[in-house]
């Protein structure tokens, strides 16, 4: 028995293969080179190369997904590699991370869609986990800097707007439920309910720090030229996200598909998550 874990060097990855190793399990780093990971147990995957991820998958309990940025048509690849790979090895579980990204957009031909549609067809017990926004996002440089020095959280959404806020260390939680939990299939909700505003981050922030904070609405724009720095060209599909979000009254998820409700798996408090994570 085997659990095979994309990116388990990475952001989503890692938190989840590091939880499966402490809990005694046999997960596997799926990655392009397993001398990185020293003795930790890897097996090497291009997702360019349909033989390794067979190769990978075949005998595996549970497989976690999650697709890597970049041209979207190189994602499209990936993701029918990876949906033909399932198709062919037969794992009996797989479980996806949509990233954040939107499953349903009319008229959407991006990679996303398209992968968890492809491996629906397989026949293979999926479930696919869908945050909504990543808590991490607040402890890039240009957010979590200002909140120390000038008591300010700059964010590129309303005040109000309300959000289920979710952290890596949730999806790792709500996946490795469902590598092993294989009655629950179907899209899995993960972030905080009832959701929270831009205020109440703030609020948050406040009580952690113990000074005040006031939570400060950018413009996405505004947003995007101080992350470019940091992102470089990546920056603009940020920016997309986030003009996006502001034509939508809110980005929660729903109580009947919610971790909450099919698992019983609440996500951490903001507080709680900033403690964990020794900010």
């Amino acid at each position: 028995m085997k659990y095979i874990i994309h990116g388990a060097t990475g952001a989503q990855g890692a938190p989840l293969f590091n939880k499966l190793i402490a809990e005694g399990k046999p997960a596997i780093a799926a990655v392009r080179d397993p001398a990185s990971l020293e003795e930790a147990p890897a097996v090497a995957i291009d997702l360019s190369s349909v033989d390794s991820l067979v190769a990978a998958y075949t005998g595996a309990e549970g497989v976690f997904v999650h697709l890597p940025l970049g041209p979207e048509s190189v994602r499209k690849q990936f993701a029918h590699n990876i949906a033909k790979a399932v198709a062919v090895a037969k794992p009996a579980r797989v479980v996806v991370s949509t990233s954040g990204w939107p499953l349903e957009v009319p008229g959407d031909e991006s990679a996303l869609p398209m992968l968890v549609g492809e491996l629906e067809k397989t026949g293979v017990s999926l479930a696919v986990i869908a945050p909504q926004l990543y808590l991490e996002n607040l402890l890039l440089p240009v957010v979590i800097e200002p909140v120390k020095t000038e008591h300010q959280l700059p964010y590129p959404l309303g005040g109000n707007y309300p959000v289920s806020w979710c952290s890596h260390l949730d999806i790792a939680d709500v996946a490795a439920a469902l590598l092993t939990e294989h009655a629950v299939t179907g899209i899995v909700g993960v972030g905080q309910l009832p959701a929270i505003t831009g205020n109440d981050l703030a609020a948050a922030f406040a009580r952690h720090f113990g000074h005040a904070v006031v939570f400060h609405s950018l413009t996405p724009e505004e947003f995007g030229e101080r992350i470019t720095p940091l992102f470089g060209s990546a920056a603009a599909e940020v920016v997309a996200v986030y003009k996006a979000k502001a034509f939508t009254a809110n980005s929660a998820i729903e109580q009947q598909n919610s971790a909450q409700t099919l698992l019983g798996i609440k996500p951490r408090t903001v507080e709680k998550w900033l403690s964990d994570m020794g900010v």
